[in-house]
């Protein structure tokens, strides 16, 4: 036998011990056992708990959404050392993000969060506390606030506009002769989110006409691309921490190298701002946070460079991220629907025409593009577990008592596909439901049946940006071109894992121009 067999024999006997001493020391069982505390799932594995469920070969929100079909709408796992509750019911939803929002705030400490999140200096990660309301609010007031947005709207027309343009410029040069050209629409979304999303943060672009260098800006998707995957991921160190030492499936690692990639890129383009000097308020949201920064509370608990990069780089990757993912799911399901397809161009005709492009004002008339989105979102949310939440308070929930530190998912995923609430064919793709039976339902509604984008304080800051983007670049590329797959096969719907729920696949279309070659 090798040497490293008896090194491995050797680390489990020094460490078994201490295994069995966290543990039984450190596991919430005997604080919630008591009669009033949630259901708890069966299957748990000796001291991996459900791990096997949340790392498995099903995805952690159809995995648990199947465990909700056994167990009910509430339920608690465990994972390692730590108890987790996972809600998946509308009501409870709304407890948890009214009478409970305080108590659930907050974010547990993880791999992730220590090693992507600048050591939960990223407010995306960070704990409750005033260093997150200050950097919220900041990002909320100068960034992604419908005043902003409205200020900052031509760069959304402008990219949009210019990807399109771009895209009719590839078939004027490689058309086949059915007069169609072949498109991979992930990048192509992908690349017109990251222009925009850049430009609004950090005022510059990657690609096409005026961009950049297209090396960093393949770079660039990559490392947001890793770091949506590996944020996702579940680290046994996390839920068993005497283990955390040993790295299993070296998950840390590539944490720590990925971010040092994007700590490099966003540094590069913070010093670019600092070499400028151009501290204007209106010029983007990079000099935003260098004036906003100096001097401020921020530094009483992270140094100033690091809030910036930290702070700038969640929105980048947040943003080019989660948009790039609902386009791609309302793509795929607008193909394997051709009848919602043919409706959403129908009405673009109706309502804005063939002899002017649409533009942003349009889109209260396009009211069937919108309950597209919205079904969208219902069927594939972008964060379709949530973020993980911690409890800092133990709770009641419902007739339920809840033990502080417990580990909270929202599985929205289950809860949108809830019967009860759904109750016409709930698993189809019916965007009518948002205009009929469901027509008052919107990502702000305060009955808590349809949750997109998270609830309570720490719901998602995005919103406004999301749904705006959402709706023009549809808009604008439907409107330009008929889109349809080769040979007219349906869209494989398989999904990826991750912190969001990427397309597993590419999705290559045929695209052909519906307008006149002048307004392109």
């Amino acid at each position: 036998m090798d040497l490293s067999f008896f090194i491995g024999v050797g680390a489990l006997i020094t460490v078994l011990p201490l295994f069995l001493y966290f543990f039984y020391t450190n596991s919430t069982d005997h604080i919630t056992s008591g009669s009033h505390a949630p259901p708890k799932a069966g299957g748990a594995w000796p001291f991996t708990g459900h791990l096997h469920v949340m790392s498995g070969g099903k995805l952690p929100h159809i995995a648990l959404g199947a465990m909700a079909d056994k167990h009910g709408p509430i339920f608690e796992i465990r994972l390692g050392v730590r108890q987790a509750l996972v809600v998946s019911d509308a009501k409870l939803a709304k407890e948890l993000f009214t009478k409970c929002d305080l108590a659930v705030s907050s974010r547990p400490e993880t791999a992730s969060s220590r090693n992507l999140g600048y050591e939960m200096a990223m407010f995306g990660f960070a704990p409750y506390g005033q260093y997150w309301r200050e950097v919220r609010k900041v990002v909320s007031t100068e960034l992604l606030s419908a005043r902003r947005l409205e200020l900052q709207k031509h760069v959304l027309v402008s990219e949009t506009d210019l990807s399109i343009n771009e895209l009719f410029g590839v078939w004027s040069q490689k058309a086949n002769v059915a007069g169609r050209v072949s498109v991979e629409m992930k990048q192509w979304f992908g690349d017109l989110n990251l222009n925009t999303v850049l430009r609004m943060v950090v005022g510059k672009r990657c690609f096409g006409s005026g961009g950049g260098d297209i090396d960093e800006a393949r770079r660039c998707q990559r490392v947001m691309r890793d770091f949506f995957h590996l944020a996702g991921v579940f680290v046994v160190g996390d839920i068993m921490p005497y283990l955390r030492w040993l790295d299993v499936g070296g998950y840390e690692k590539k944490m720590k190298e990925t971010s040092k990639e994007l700590d490099l890129l966003v540094g590069q383009w913070l010093e670019e701002h600092r070499e400028r000097e151009i501290l204007d308020k209106g010029k983007d949201f990079m000099d935003v946070m260098l004036c906003v920064v100096r001097g401020t509370k921020f530094q009483n608990q992270h140094d100033s460079d690091i809030i910036i990069k930290s702070t700038c780089s969640n929105l980048i990757s947040g943003a080019s991220d989660t948009t790039s993912i609902m386009l791609v799911w309302a793509m795929a399901l607008l193909l394997n629907n051709n009848h919602a397809l043919r409706k959403v161009q129908q009405e673009l005709d109706d309502q804005v025409g063939r002899d002017k492009r649409v533009n942003d004002s349009d889109i209260d008339k396009l009211v069937y593009l919108q309950a597209v989105v919205k079904e969208t979102l219902r069927l594939y949310p972008a964060a379709p577990l949530s973020g993980p939440r911690e409890f800092t308070q133990d709770c009641v929930l419902g007739t339920y008592n809840v033990s502080k530190g417990t580990i909270l998912f929202v599985n929205i995923w289950k809860l949108h596909r809830d019967p009860k609430i759904w109750s016409e064919d709930p698993l189809e793709f019916r965007p009518e439901r948002f205009l009929t039976t469901h027509r008052h339902v919107d990502v702000k509604s305060p009955n808590f049946d349809y949750i997109p984008f998270g609830g309570g304080r720490r719901i998602c800051p995005g919103i406004n940006y999301g749904m705006r983007m959402l709706h023009l670049v549809l808009a604008s590329l439907l409107q330009a071109f008929d889109i349809s797959t080769p040979n007219g096969e349906e869209v494989d719907m398989s999904e990826s894992g991750g912190l969001t729920n990427g397309k597993a696949t590419p999705l290559d279309v045929l695209v052909s121009p519906r307008l006149c070659p002048s307004l392109y």
